[in-house]
């Protein structure tokens, strides 16, 4: 699962390298918090670029017809890897709450 949040996390900037490695999150899970937030924040982005692609094709600007299309199906793919992250994330929850202590 942490690839899937990895790839998510650089999906939009094939230009980025992989982060060096990090000392182990501490006991509030800062870590984990901070880097779900940057790879929602780097799906908006790319939800963002996308709309105002679009917007600039609708209203008769020049667009690239290939640059748009690009745009539009990385922010679904973003957007459905999203989603399958957090199903997962979900699920992971509900299996510990049942668990029995």
């Amino acid at each position: 699962m942490n690839a899937k949040i990895a790839a998510l996390a650089n999906f939009s900037n094939p230009a980025v390298q992989a982060p060096a490695a990090k000392p182990p999150a501490t006991k509030d899970g800062g870590d984990f918090a901070q880097m779900l937030m940057d790879v929602l924040k780097e799906v908006n982005g790319t939800q963002q670029q996308a709309r105002e692609l679009q917007t600039a094709f609708l209203t008769g600007q020049p667009v690239e017809y290939h640059d748009l299309m690009i745009a539009l199906e990385k922010a679904s793919t973003a957007m459905q890897l999203t989603l399958e992250v957090r199903n997962k994330l979900l699920e992971a929850y509900q299996e510990i709450s049942r668990l029995q202590v």
